[in-house]
């Protein structure tokens, strides 16, 4: 008997496609249409921000061509929910114009493909990365100001050619090979699969996101070459649109052109996406045979692609993020005179991965993801470290949000002899990030480092100490660093001898360092 994947469900998803009748539209009093528009916004307001369930995200996205002008896509943890949600549409005076010429119901899920730890209740042995990844495709974000494409997808069961007569490890490996099509487009698409057997007409819903839709695009038409879909994939219609914010439906209505103003806070669209109340079964025991699902392209039987992970964010100290507890550290190292901007003076986000892999195979790998990561406006830098005195390698991924920070760790995590994420230890992290040393001070710099790191062992409450050289540009170097607490660490930061090292600094560093901390 052929054996089926275990399946993990998250949040259910609606796609609540909408037809205008203009004729009627164009007809009504003055009233009856701003009546319409005033109750539509409320409603798209108040479903943005998941005023109606614990957690959830929801956006409207206008839709070309005949098949419908707008759907409003709805994640929520439970089937009730998402019922709600479309009933309440149906109160208000704006769907009154509407007729819903069609809709897609599903709920989110991962695979047995994905880790067996997982399946098997063992999440202690999974990677931090990879829970995170799974984490944001059972509770997906949607992001701002995007472009989307809907379709729904099978597997083929023909007499030629039947997914389900295919054993376990068939189907992982070519799973496997559709995921590395889909890795090439990692910060340029997100995606969300959704299973919808035994709910809807196909197997699973497909939803991609991009800020190009010419990627959408190429991944789809890519993707069809890949024996998993040349082979034993089945698509339904296609549906294209982009999203706009509710206060925008004025004018979606009146045939302008939108978005018409900027997003205001991308935090508030999606200011529930990772709440309580999914619909969770990771385990404990109620997994479910099944397709589905997938990890970068290779969990699950779905239509994969490359994409974002919204989870998350980037943290420090030992308040989780709190932006209140970051200023004030930066505070007190401002009266220290000590620069505790992010690298570059701007809202930039790092993450960073340590490997036990050679520094050069890393770095090979590395290269081809960082290709990718280019095409993506957000992407600051991504570069290889090696420690200067030991065995160790770092992946430093720099970005200009926080969830794209997130989305490039999934990706990173994959990379080969990835222990650990910077953060994720106990006590409190710093990473002095782009000391840039004269190249004539460079020794200079690394034998002080030495005398330094000799006084931090001495001191109560450290822990571990790492100066990362750039394997691209060795005047390019971090510091990171791991303490017992965040005063343990501002101790070391009010010290005579951390005063003289910046003092001596001055004269050996190219520019002005700056810090980071991480949780």
């Amino acid at each position: 008997m052929v054996e089926a994947p275990q399946t993990d469900e998250g949040w259910f998803a609606l796609h609540d496609f909408r037809t205008v009748d203009w004729d009627a539209w164009r007809d009504a009093p003055d009233r009856e249409r701003r009546r319409a528009i005033e109750e539509g916004v409320a409603y798209l307001d108040a479903h943005e921000a998941v005023e109606d369930a614990e957690a959830g995200a929801s956006a409207v996205f206008s839709v070309l061509g005949h098949k419908a002008d707008f759907v409003v896509v709805h994640f929520r943890p439970t089937l009730d929910d998402i019922s709600r949600a479309e009933r309440q549409f149906e109160r208000t005076a704006l769907a009154a114009f509407t007729e819903q010429p069609t809709s897609y119901v599903s709920v989110t899920e991962v695979s047995g493909y994905v880790s067996d730890d997982y399946f098997e209740g063992n999440e202690e042995d999974i990677d931090t990365g990879l829970l995170r990844y799974i984490e944001g495709k059972l509770k997906p974000d949607i992001p701002a100001d995007t472009y989307m494409s809907f379709y729904p997808m099978s597997k083929r069961r023909g007499e030629e050619h039947n997914w389900y007569d295919l054993s376990f490890d068939e189907r992982r490996d070519l799973m496997s090979t559709h995921g590395d099509t889909g890795r090439k487009y990692a910060g340029k698409i997100k995606q969300v699969i959704a299973s919808s057997v035994g709910f809807d007409d196909y197997e699973w819903g497909v939803t991609l996101f991009g800020d190009d839709p010419t990627d959408i695009k190429d991944i789809v038409y890519e993707m069809r070459f890949d024996e998993v879909s040349s082979k034993y994939g089945e698509f339904g219609q296609f549906y294209v649109g982009r999203r706009f914010p509710p206060s925008d439906l004025g004018a979606f209505l009146a045939g302008d052109g939108v978005p018409t103003s900027e997003f205001e806070d991308e935090s508030h669209h999606g200011a529930h996406a990772h709440g309580e109340g999914g619909h969770h079964h990771g385990g404990d025991g109620h997994h479910h045979g099944g397709e589905g699902g997938q990890h970068h392209g290779e969990g699950g039987d779905g239509h994969h692609h490359g994409g974002e992970s919204d989870d998350g964010g980037h943290h420090h100290g030992d308040d989780g993020g709190d932006e209140a507890g970051d200023e004030d550290i930066r505070g007190q190292l401002e009266d220290l005179n000590i620069y505790a901007g992010k690298p570059h003076g701007e809202d930039v986000y790092a993450t960073v991965l340590y490997s036990e892999a050679d520094a050069d195979e890393l770095f090979d790998e590395v290269e081809g993801l960082r290709g990718n990561f280019d095409h993506y406006p957000t992407h600051v830098k991504t570069a290889v470290y090696e420690a200067n005195e030991r065995g160790r390698v770092a992946v430093v991924s720099i970005w200009e949000t926080a969830s794209a920070a997130e989305t490039a760790a999934g990706f990173l995590s994959e990379l080969p002899g990835i222990v650990e994420r910077a953060g994720e230890e106990s006590g409190f992290g710093t990473m002095g990030m782009f000391y840039t040393v004269k190249s004539e001070h460079r020794g200079d710099f690394v034998e002080k480092f030495g005398t330094v790191g000799g006084l931090l062992e001495e001191m109560d409450g450290h822990f571990d100490t790492d100066l990362m050289v750039n394997v691209e540009d060795e005047d390019d170097m971090f510091i990171a660093s791991q303490w017992r607490s965040q005063d343990d660490a501002m101790e070391f930061f009010r010290s005579d001898a951390f005063r003289d090292t910046v003092q001596w600094g001055r004269d050996v560093l190219a520019d002005r360092p700056r810090h980071v901390f991480l949780a």
